[in-house]
Formats: structure tokens, sequence, C-alpha cells
């Protein structure tokens, strides 16, 4: 064997290596190449997942959020109405006929003094304009005088001394608690769906 036959021998020796290594680096490089599509295409997908779950969440909020927000516009518009409503009824209290308001805060009259003792001189307010109402019903009752104005629609607050008791019958009054008794039956009645 001579020494260009040895040379040659090594030399394919080292080709069928360098051959050998290049095809096992190709096929290495083609199954992490393959192994980093693979896990790419995990990664797209699972962004893909993440980004939907975070739209519908998102999505979601906002819904609730608009929802929550006409929820709170209609309650608005609703407490809006019941107080025109209240000040139309308040309105139409000032308003009334001469003989309904003198036999109202007739009423009322009577129902304040039943609280008092006999003998006790009772005081009575009322609202200004009803100052001449007031003192010709008041001619009907033994002790009892007109003592001045008190802010309201009409009706009476009522005092004595002697029982140390004050008796507040106007028509606010009783309107509030008609008003707060019935609140959810006139709400039901203007809102009816």
């Amino acid at each position: 064997m001579s020494l260009e036959t040895v040379v040659e021998d090594i030399r394919e020796e080292a080709h069928a290596r360098a051959e050998d290594i290049r095809a096992e680096g190709e096929s290495r490089a083609e199954e992490i190449e393959a192994a980093a599509e693979d896990d790419a295409d995990d990664i797209v997908e699972s962004a893909k997942a993440e980004a939907e779950r975070e739209i519908a969440q998102l999505r979601e909020q906002r819904l609730s959020s608009a929802k929550l927000e006409a929820k709170q516009e209609r309650l608005e518009a609703r407490r809006d109405v019941l107080e025109e409503v209240r000040a139309a009824v308040e309105d139409e209290l000032v308003d009334l006929p001469a003989d309904t308001r003198e036999e109202l805060t007739r009423t009322l009259l009577d129902a304040a003094g039943a609280e008092f003792d006999e003998g006790d001189d009772v005081r009575v307010y009322g609202r200004a304009d009803d100052a001449d109402l007031l003192s010709s019903i008041i001619e009907d009752y033994d002790g009892y005088e007109h003592a001045g104005e008190y802010e309201c629609l009409g009706g009476v607050v009522v005092e004595s001394d002697q029982s140390r008791l004050r008796v507040n019958n106007t028509f606010d009054s009783v309107l509030e608690d008609v008003w707060e008794s019935n609140l959810r039956e006139i709400s039901n009645k203007l809102f009816e769906q």
C-alpha cells in the first residue's frame, strides 16, 4: 500500500465522516426546526386563545358597565319623574279651593286638638296665606289662639306649654307620610312595564 493510497483512504474516510456529520447535523437541524415550528404554533395558538379570553372578558366588562350605566340613568330619570309628580301634588295642595282647604284644615286641627288636655292654652300656627282662614276656624275652639306663621303648604302646627306637646298636622307632613307609605305603588303605576 502506497502512501498515496493511505492518504486517499484517509481522505475518503474523512469525507465519509464529514458527510455523516453533515447529514446528522442536517437531520438534527430539521428536528430542531420542526420542534421550533411546533412550539411556535403552540405559542401562537396559546396567544390567540389568551387574546380571545381577554377580548371576551373586556367585552363582558364593557357590557356590564354599559348595563349599569343604563340602569343608573333609568333610576335617575324615574327619580326625576317622581320629584315632578310630588312637586305637582304640592302645587295642587297650595292651590286647593277655599272650601276644600277649610275642610281639610278643620280636620287636621280636630285631629291635633285630640292630643291636648281640656283647658290647655293651645297655640296654632299655619301658612301665612291661611292666616284669615285659621283665625276664623279658631273662633270655634275655646282656648285656641292663632300664634303666627309656619312655613308649609297648609294645615296646622299646634302646641301647648301645659301638655308640653307639639303636633305637626301640616299638608306637608301628611303628604310625606302618604308618599313614603305608597312610594312603591306610585312608582309601579308610573312605570308599569
